[in-house]
């Protein structure tokens, strides 16, 4: 904030004589937003620059062609859910934005119609507000091409895409926001080598065909009313190789609609979650391939034994798996089964579920496992588990 009774220069100024083409190298020093590039320049603020939007709407808005925004400290915007007030705006299309530090506003980067951009290694922070309050960290509306990489982003609401195609989020850091990430309408995007952490929830697809989520790590979420992946309505989505660690539930997914609309599950890693998989329907048909399931108290739960019973499961490794590998090929010699006891309770009694893995519980369990009542339901049959 400008020291009192001095009003700050106007970045618009310093703008407004940069030619198009040209490098704006500004003094080290803080400036006045709100501000708008209307043609292509370079403006480099070298680690110190400050533009404060004094509170005012938006703090940096870009609506030319090929503009670079470097080195800026971003501030102090708006207030305004409705207008999206944000410390930075893309309107144009193959921008660069790198090394850029956010904080104190309420949205972070708006991509708004706009291609072909490049967002990468900047910090980005919203307000000491609760989650519900803040704005999205990132937000990208109906924009497609974009690559965003290495940002770190942090106490912020969401990451959302929205009717956004074809962009690539790979390298970030979300953490300690509310969704990590999630993508409505917003089909064909890639997802890889993100580490998100301490967010109520992770990764949610929702009506997003053909997105990639690959090489991700999810970790520290145990709300018990999140997930860290989530999959709704989404047809040939790819899980592949994430690790996810410590969450209240590892995937929650509900069945397919067609036979065209299934999730490909492999060579994921889920460890120590509450539930490792919960899948809710009346009929299965995801592919589950390779996976492995590490010190999960429930590995898999479902609304009816039929929603996993007919996913395509085989050659993943279960931690509970307890048959033998005579030949030593690395696949049991028996089938690995999933049978429904007494965790079937909390299941069908959510209020239940605070007492799984407790003495009673395990007692009812061991009870039923010893003398069932009716025959357990099948949940599951691996054919050929892992036993590497």
């Amino acid at each position: 904030m400008p020291a009192l009774g001095f009003a700050l220069p106007p970045l618009q100024l310093f703008i407004d004589l940069t030619p198009p083409g040209g490098v704006l190298t500004l003094p080290a020093g803080s400036y006045a937003g709100p501000a708008v590039i209307r043609q292509p320049i370079t403006i480099d603020g070298q680690g110190e620059v400050t533009v404060d939007g004094e509170g005012s709407g938006t703090v940096l808005t870009v609506e030319a062609d090929g503009v670079t925004v470097r080195g800026l400290h971003l501030t102090n915007s708006g207030n305004s859910h409705d207008q999206v007030d944000a410390a930075l705006l893309l309107l144009g299309n193959g921008a660069l934005v790198e090394d850029n530090r956010i904080d104190n506003v309420l949205f972070g980067i708006h991509i708004r119609q706009s291609d072909g951009n490049v967002v990468r290694n900047n910090r980005i922070e919203s307000r000491p507000e609760v989650p519900s309050l803040r704005g999205e960290g990132i937000r990208i509306w109906y924009s497609r091409e974009n690559l965003m990489q290495g940002n770190h982003i942090s106490r912020v609401r969401d990451v959302v895409f929205a009717n956004a195609s074809d962009n690539r989020f790979i390298g970030n850091t979300i953490e300690d926001s509310r969704i990590g990430m999630e993508l409505i309408f917003s089909p064909d995007n890639l997802i890889a080598r993100n580490t998100l952490l301490r967010n109520i929830a992770g990764i949610v697809l929702v009506y997003s065909n053909g997105v990639v989520v690959r090489e991700n790590h999810l970790l520290n979420m145990p709300d018990i009313t999140s997930s860290a992946l989530a999959v709704k309505e989404s047809s040939q989505v790819r899980l592949e190789s994430n690790d996810i660690v410590r969450c209240a539930v590892g995937l929650t997914a509900n069945s397919p609609t067609d036979p065209g609309n299934i999730i490909y599950l492999r060579n994921n890693h889920f460890a120590y979650n509450d539930v490792a998989m919960y899948f809710y329907g009346e009929k299965g048909g995801h592919v589950v391939h390779g996976n492995r399931f590490t010190g999960n108290i429930t590995t898999i739960a479902v609304s009816a034994a039929s929603s996993a019973l007919d996913n395509d499961w085989r050659g993943n490794q279960w931690d509970t798996y307890r048959g033998f590998d005579r030949n030593r090929d690395g696949i049991g010699d028996t089938p690995h089964n999933i049978f429904l006891y007494s965790d079937r309770l909390w299941m069908d009694r959510p209020m239940a579920r605070f007492f799984r893995a407790s003495p009673a519980l395990e007692m009812v369990d061991f009870i039923e496992r010893l003398a069932p009542f009716s025959m357990p339901d099948l949940i599951l049959s691996d054919p050929k588990p892992s036993v590497y």
